[in-house]
């Protein structure tokens, strides 16, 4: 098992704004010897597919709804431009990069969500072999989350997020990071004030949820937070994709929104929380 994982989600809203600094410090952390795993989106691109082919997209509690034509555009733009994208990037800024999909060395496994989502898949197997061979001779990994069924006849579009914390608990990954185009997660405090939340716990973000304080994209980032905390990994960083993000989380400085299972409740969230429940 590989020590001192970081594994990286970029959302598809990201990946255009992410600058050529981000790609240099991701570069720089590889060179220190860092073990970094990428996991992106491609939200706004496949609409841009979806438009040009005339397949009205449709999402159901922020997921999409995926038919066979659908699953034929979202492969294509995932693991194909938006993929290499990223790799083209991390090359240009002097890192190893190596891109892949789910579907590669049956990476991802999962099963067809009973939601009427259509193709969109829950993962069941993360198979860390392909990952750890890339980590071990240098490489950054950068997954598409598109996953194949067991028998390998059906391939599945997965969540990004769900992906990642999947991922993360699988390698023992020490953080995870959700970049998002918000510096965090937001409240209101008492005096109707927003106000970024810097730690939250999981007691937190459940008592959230449950108050629909957290809602629509935000849920499916905390619920793979929650569960690869649950399964070992030590924090959570929700944040937005900055290069003096990335190097604050590496030292350790308060970025974004922090998640652990164990740490003390932040005064922030304290107050927010005992006035909201």
């Amino acid at each position: 098992m590989l020590h001192e994982v970081m594994v990286i989600k970029c959302g598809g809203s990201m990946l255009e704004q992410l600058p050529e600094s981000f790609y240099n410090k991701l570069a720089t952390l590889q060179a220190e010897g860092r073990s970094i795993v990428i996991v992106h989106g491609g939200g706004p691109a496949i609409n841009q597919m979806l438009e040009q082919l005339k397949i009205e997209p449709t999402f159901s509690n922020g997921l999409r709804v995926t038919d066979e034509p659908t699953m034929q555009a979202v492969e294509m733009v995932l693991s194909g431009p938006i993929n290499k994208l990223v790799v083209r990037k991390l090359l240009h800024a002097g890192g190893k990069a190596w891109g892949l999909s789910g579907v590669d060395g049956s990476l991802l496994q999962a099963v067809e969500k009973t939601q009427g989502l259509g193709l969109v898949g829950s993962i069941t197997v993360v198979d860390q072999a392909p990952l750890q061979l890339l980590l071990s001779n240098g490489y950054i990994p950068v997954v598409s989350p598109i996953a194949v069924s067991e028998d390998g006849r059906t391939r599945y579009n997965c969540n990004a997020d769900t992906v990642a914390g999947a991922i993360a608990s699988a390698l023992g990954a020490k953080q995870l990071l959700m970049l998002t185009d918000v510096p965090g997660i937001w409240a209101e405090n008492e005096l109707g004030e927003k106000q970024l939340l810097p730690t939250v716990t999981t007691e937190d973000i459940q008592l959230m949820m449950k108050n629909q304080i957290i809602t629509g994209g935000m849920i499916p980032k905390v619920q793979a937070a929650l569960d690869a905390l649950a399964q070992g990994v030590q924090e959570v960083v929700i944040c937005k994709g900055e290069a003096e993000t990335l190097d604050g989380v590496v030292k350790g400085m308060a970025v974004g929104t922090s998640i652990s299972a164990e740490m003390s409740r932040g005064q922030d969230s304290q107050a927010f929380i005992s006035n909201k429940v």
